[in-house]
């Protein structure tokens, strides 16, 4: 079942914590001398002039920062100085640069613990533990701020002959100083050559994209788009050294540039924080610590090596919900809430600490070295999230000991809801199925009744026929003859009533036409059903195909059901008002033809995490989709909302919901974030057009043992609140409710909260049952009452009801499709508002006007006094096109006919 192994990363930030709490109880001391290096002290150094003015490249990086690792990776450059600083950086050269040396307060500030060595001191801001050894003879030459004592090529005398050949649009633009206001004024550094010249240093940056080149100090070329830090130009004639590969030729001159340029030469000037211009609400606060005691300042992290701006960065963290980011690195953004900040213990620090332009703006700061250059939202709060107390936040409430740990529940028209679960790793002793009844809900000897199937329903899909009956199904299973699995059962009895029928299958009758482990099952506009998806068993290959029941013909390939498995498990499907059909897996939409499921319209990607767009919505990445309510006159085009879902590999789970109304031209997705990380969602219907967002887990996937963290709260939406305002926190349960947990919404309103079956000792194999209790049953009024005496519709026509009880000022009609729920999917979950009057007590009900705006199938009848819903009537709306009700015509099965 597992497809992701537990997160190794878990087991190396213990260590990496074991060790940071190791170096809290004794003093750290810098590295002793050996190998020939000598400790020199606690030295200055600033950023953008630095001291040592060569990056360190060593052994494990930053994380594992230690001395000697800093002492190795110089000596392999060739340079006799090295000095670590800020716990993970590495400087070498052969000199010290930019008036850098002992510190005026000595040891005081080099006082940071070494990243791969706690016991260590690496340096501190601003400050470096300088190591020298006297035995490395430099190889390598760096450019000095200030100039060099070293000799260099021989000066020119006489004034070289100008480059001849150079490339098309190629030109020389002057000898210009490098090493001002406070950096590079060219960003690309070439290895050193002792062949270098004009037309070589060309070639290479014209092989790297680039339209300047500057030669420098006889053997260093630098390439870029323009020159930065508003670089003034030198007298010529301090740009004398002659090239290492060509006496004939200029190369510069210790902090001086020979520049050629590809058509005119832009000269940027100094980068500065960027303060207008800026999206949205969003304003400049400073420059912000990062990594404060090993803990980054705000949450999510995105690279972008190419294009980090503050537009750019800023944007994707207001479009997800945050309201404080900012970048660092020049190349880094993060993304994450004011709050953040003092859980962090960062502080802001002078504005010159932050001087690295930014990788996609050579005109702005994006950071530095654990520093952020931080931006804060000041428009009004990008979500408004409710917190309702007492009464108003719901109530979780213990309802019964179960007998099974469930896998599959489906709420039948005799208003008992079916409980099915897996074989193999089930209970002892059960029968595999058992149907509750909730009017003996204080009677757990008369509440269960024993059913039986006979294949393994592990990961089937499951729904409510529109058949005269309301026969449930399901389809598909865990293995072997399972995944073709075909099951009915026909429900009898109601509440307090006692039901005969059990479940029905024949394998050698009837089977579907692929093996399926993990498909979903949808009820079409003419009455069909559509089987789509899953994969040949646990964890097989991809079953990328499509069929229909009763079957009319061969199964029909679909690649993009091929193409993104396994995240695609359990799709979400939809008919749509233009009788087309929505298709909605992994993180991709599309519109399918009715008839011959070819694509109409591919929607845009589906948004994942702030940080990782490959963040997905379906199985194994387990979210939920519902359908937004529909209201008559029906104008109002369908909207879908999937809440919760996690990242592929790392299971970092989703905080957003996210919504669209895909038959509107050009529609985009809606983010949503919500006030937690949820996976393995839970979601159900209300009867007042709310939604309840519940069970699953902070982290992790789907699978056995693949969540941890689990989410204790609900969450209420409501659609009809404006966006970003539709959120309240609600109760807590005690129950965690993880892998294979289901949300049913009962006949009575309550919401029943089943299952978790994680195969994990961390969390137990649950069988108790819960109820949610929503704030209208908790408060006190009355519930409406009515009878009813058609329960059979036809699109179009007109039904009546007598209200028996109610202030009929306050009525409200809602009709709420038959869910079946398992691994977070609400198959059949729909919510109509229809059209009706009212004449006294008698209200007269016109039922939604097609299959289309609502395929045939079996609704529970809600009548509202404001809030407060009735107990629910079931009634059939559409008949049945598809004339399930004489199907099957083989294996002995009961028909109820049509």
């Amino acid at each position: 079942m597992a497809r992701i192994t537990p997160f190794p990363h878990i087991v190396s930030i213990f260590l990496f914590s074991l060790l940071a709490k190791l170096a809290h109880g004794a003093a750290l001391i810098p590295r002793a001398d050996g190998d020939d290096w000598k400790y020199l002290g606690c030295y200055t150094d600033q950023v953008g002039a630095r001291t040592l003015g060569q990056i360190g490249y060593t052994i494990g990086g930053p994380g594992n920062m230690t001395v000697a690792n800093c002492q190795n990776g110089c000596a392999s450059q060739g340079y006799p100085l090295a000095g670590v600083e800020y716990s993970s950086e590495c400087w070498c050269d052969s000199q010290l640069r930019s008036g850098g040396g002992p510190a005026p307060d000595g040891e005081a500030m080099c006082s940071m613990p070494c990243n791969g060595n706690p016991g260590e001191k690496c340096g501190g801001p601003g400050r470096l533990n300088l190591y020298q050894n006297s035995a490395i003879v430099p190889t390598n030459t760096m450019t000095a701020s200030t100039p060099s004592t070293e000799t260099g090529s021989p000066t020119a005398t006489s004034d070289p002959e100008p480059p001849q050949g150079l490339p098309d649009g190629w030109q020389y633009a002057g000898c210009y100083e490098d090493n001002v206001n406070g950096g590079r004024v060219m960003g690309k550094l070439l290895p050193d050559s002792s062949t270098l010249t004009i037309e070589s240093c060309i070639a290479s940056c014209i092989k790297l994209g680039y339209t300047v080149a500057g030669a420098e100090y006889s053997r260093q070329c630098f390439c870029d788009n323009f020159l930065r830090n508003a670089a003034p130009k030198a007298v010529e004639s301090q740009c004398s050294m002659t090239c290492s590969g060509n006496t004939q030729q200029k190369c510069g001159g210790p902090s001086r540039l020979s520049v050629y340029s590809k058509g005119n030469l832009t000269v940027l000037p100094i980068p500065v924080p960027q303060t207008g211009g800026l999206p949205g609400g969003w304003k400049y606060q400073g420059c912000l610590q990062d990594n404060v005691n090993m803990k980054r300042t705000f949450p999510y992290q995105i690279v972008d090596k190419t294009n980090n701006t503050a537009t750019n960065c800023l944007s994707r963290c207001s479009k997800f919900g945050f309201g404080a980011g900012g970048m660092t690195y020049s190349e880094e953004c993060f993304c994450g809430d004011f709050e953040d900040i003092a859980a962090a213990g960062a502080k802001l620090v002078p504005e010159a600490m932050c001087s690295q332009t930014c990788s996609g703006n050579a005109t702005a700061i994006c950071g530095a070295g654990n520093l952020i250059t931080y931006y804060k939202w000041m428009n009004e709060p990008l979500q408004k999230w409710s917190r309702p107390t007492g009464n108003n936040a719901g109530r979780y409430e213990f309802l019964i000991g179960g007998v099974l740990v469930p896998l599959i529940t489906t709420v039948g028209i005799n208003g008992k809801i079916t409980f099915q679960e897996k074989s193999g790793t089930g209970d002892p002793n059960t029968t595999g199925a058992y149907e509750f009844d909730p009017f003996y809900e204080k009677d757990f000897s008369k509440a269960w009744r024993p059913m039986h199937v006979k294949t393994d329903i592990f990961c089937a899909g499951g729904l409510v026929l529109p058949d005269k009956v309301g026969r449930q199904l399901t389809v598909g299973g865990w293995s072997g003859i399972s995944t073709e699995g075909v099951r009915l059962y026909w429900p009898d009895g109601s509440p307090g009533k006692p039901s005969v029928n059990d479940w029905h299958e024949s394998p050698d009758d009837l089977r579907l036409q692929n093996g399926r482990w993990y498909p979903t099952a949808m009820t079409m506009s003419n009455g069909s059903i559509l089987v789509v998806g899953g994969e040949e068993g646990s964890n097989g290959a991809p079953v990328p195909t499509l069929e229909i029941l009763p079957r009319v013909g061969p199964v029909l390939f679909m690649e993009w059901l091929q193409r993104t498995d396994p995240n695609n498990l359990y799709p979400y499907l939809t008919p749509l008002p233009s009788g087309n059909i929505l298709a909605a897996y992994y993180n991709e939409a599309r519109i399918l033809d009715e008839r011959t499921f070819d694509t109409v319209r591919t929607l845009p990607n589906i948004p994942g995490a702030v940080n990782n767009d490959a963040g997905g919505r379906t199985y194994p990445l387990e979210g939920t989709m519902v359908l937004l309510p529909q209201k008559a006159p029906y104008n109002d085009p369908l909207g879908v909302l999937i809440c919760g879902g996690s990242t592929p590999y790392g299971g970092d789970a989703l905080d957003n919901c996210v919504s669209i109304q895909p038959e509107v031209p050009n529609a985009q997705w809606v983010i949503e974030r919500m006030p937690s990380k949820r996976v393995l969602t839970c979601m159900a219907g209300l009867p007042d057009g709310t939604f309840l967002i519940l069970n699953g887990a902070r982290k992790g996937v789907a699978g056995f043992g693949l969540a941890e963290d689990p989410n204790l709260g609900a969450v209420l939406y409501d659609p009809s609140k404006p966006v970003n305002q539709r959120m309240s926190i609600m109760a807590n349960t005690t129950i965690a409710r993880m892998y294979h947990s289901e949300a049913i919404l009962m006949a009575d309103g309550r919401v029943l909260v089943t299952g978790s079956d994680p195969q994990d000792p961390r969390f137990p194999q649950e069988r108790r049952v819960e109820v949610f209790l929503p704030p209208y049953i908790l408060s006190g009024a009355r519930r409406p009452t009515f009878t009813i005496t058609n329960k059979d519709w036809a699109y179009g026509g007109k039904y009546t009801i007598k209200i028996t009880s109610g202030n009929l000022s306050r009525i409200k009609i809602s009709l709420m499709g038959m869910v079946s729920s398992t691994h977070g999917n609400s198959f059949g979950s729909r919510t109509i508002f229809p059209a009706f009057s009212c004449n006294y007590s008698t209200c007269t009900i016109t039922a939604p006007p097609d299959s289309h705006t609502s395929p045939p199938g079996w609704f529970m009848l809600f009548v509202l006094d404001g809030p407060t819903p009735s107990v629910a009537s079931f009634v059939r709306i559409g008949g049945d096109p598809g004339r399930l009700g004489d199907w099957p015509a083989t294996g002995g099965f009961p028909l109820p006919g049509v």
